[in-house]
């Protein structure tokens, strides 16, 4: 019997498609649409797992050899000059077996006098430009673009945390992108994001330049069936046991988020005992609380004593959906609407919440599950 000797939930990164549960219907979609030529927009929340179903199709790209694929977090990024460096250090990183890829791609960067410097551990290459001018940062990337569209395969660029652009001081940062991007034939766009309400702005707002340039595709929660077999699967793998009520505690526990899923699954495995109970979990759980409570006690420094109470009101609630309610505002006492509208667009803007569509109305989350949890159990 074959014995899975590492963790097989990892929390971060992916560590390749033995580990990834489920998002079949979604992978074929997506890579559907990206060999059919079709860009892509990636919504959902964040650590739902889109940057590992990007990685998980690039898997199968390099695996059929099809198609250089490329990798950028721009969530770091403060402006053009940033993202030209983001993009230029991903290229780099991510092609090194192309020498004369990278060889041709480094004679074009040296016409833009970058610095380029190398990590003292990882050896990866890092690039930096000094543009005297917003006007030399589109021109270097616009020479990028289309360094990768003359390329001998199509070249498929997946740009995570895409709604930063929209925080770029350069105001028309959208309308350069969407300029040299509808010219190119030979590179096929992922943009995702994790900021539900500035990406539906960024590709669903008429005004702005990248309406209906994509296909929109949400990133929901994998089903608790699928999740419940892959969680047994991984376990009995590694000669372990883990009864049923244990998985459908955490799956419940967690909401099936996928982070906080995978952590306590990770911090379960860990376990010395080879058969897991639901007490095992709780024990994971609870431990796990205790060790971020100082953290999450700091969040009451940050907060307004109403926004407090509101977001306390939420996580005991776990879904609301009519907040300025009377009976809402009452049972958990609030205030007025006035104050209870001010503190909700206060937790909203800090992401401390989330407002989740469905199909005739709205609800409010908390963000962060386990700060949820304790806050639920706490207070």
């Amino acid at each position: 019997m074959y014995i899975n000797k590492i963790n097989p939930f990892p929390t971060t990164g992916y560590l390749g498609k033995e580990y990834f549960c489920d998002r079949e219907t979604e992978l074929f979609n997506l890579k559907n649409q990206v060999e059919n030529k079709i860009n892509t927009t990636l919504i959902s929340l964040r650590r739902m797992g889109k940057s590992a179903l990007i990685h998980r199709l690039f898997d199968d790209f390099n695996t059929e050899k099809s198609c250089y694929c490329i990798y950028t977090d721009i969530y770091p990024t403060r402006n053009l000059k940033e993202f030209t460096e983001n993009l230029s250090q991903a290229i780099l990183q991510q092609i090194p077996e192309r020498k004369s890829f990278v060889k041709r791609f480094m004679d074009l960067l040296k016409g833009f006098h970058p610095t380029i410097t190398y990590d003292v551990l990882t050896g990866q290459p890092e690039v930096s430009f000094e543009f005297k001018e917003t006007k030399m940062a589109e021109k270097t990337l616009y020479s990028i673009f289309q360094f990768l569209e003359g390329q001998d395969k199509m070249i498929v660029l997946a740009i995570d945390e895409f709604q930063q652009v929209a925080n770029y001081p350069e105001s028309n940062t959208e309308a350069v992108l969407r300029s040299y991007i509808q010219e190119l034939k030979n590179i096929q766009f992922i943009f995702s994001g994790s900021n539900k309400h500035m990406m539906a702005e960024l590709f669903n707002n008429a005004s702005r330049p990248f309406f209906s340039s994509t296909q929109v595709m949400y990133l929901n929660p994998i089903s608790e069936e699928k999740y419940g077999s892959f969680i047994k699967k991984q376990f009995t793998l590694a000669g372990k046991e883990i009864e049923d009520d244990a998985i459908d505690f955490i799956l419940k526990w967690t909401k099936l988020h996928t982070y906080y899923t995978q952590v306590i699954c990770n911090n379960t495995f860990s376990l010395p005992q080879t058969k897991i109970t639901e007490e095992a979990v709780r024990f994971v759980c609870n431990n796990l609380l205790s060790s971020q409570q100082a953290s999450y006690i700091q969040y009451r420094q940050l907060l307004s004593p109403v926004q407090w109470q509101l977001l306390i009101a939420i996580a005991k609630e776990g879904k609301v959906y009519q907040p300025q309610s009377k009976s809402f505002i009452q049972k958990h006492k609030i205030g007025t609407p006035a104050n209870s509208k001010r503190a909700l667009d206060a937790l909203l803007e800090k992401e401390m919440i989330y407002r989740e569509d469905e199909v005739h109305t709205f609800s409010y989350q908390v963000y962060d599950v386990f700060l949820s949890r304790w806050l639920e159990l706490t207070f």
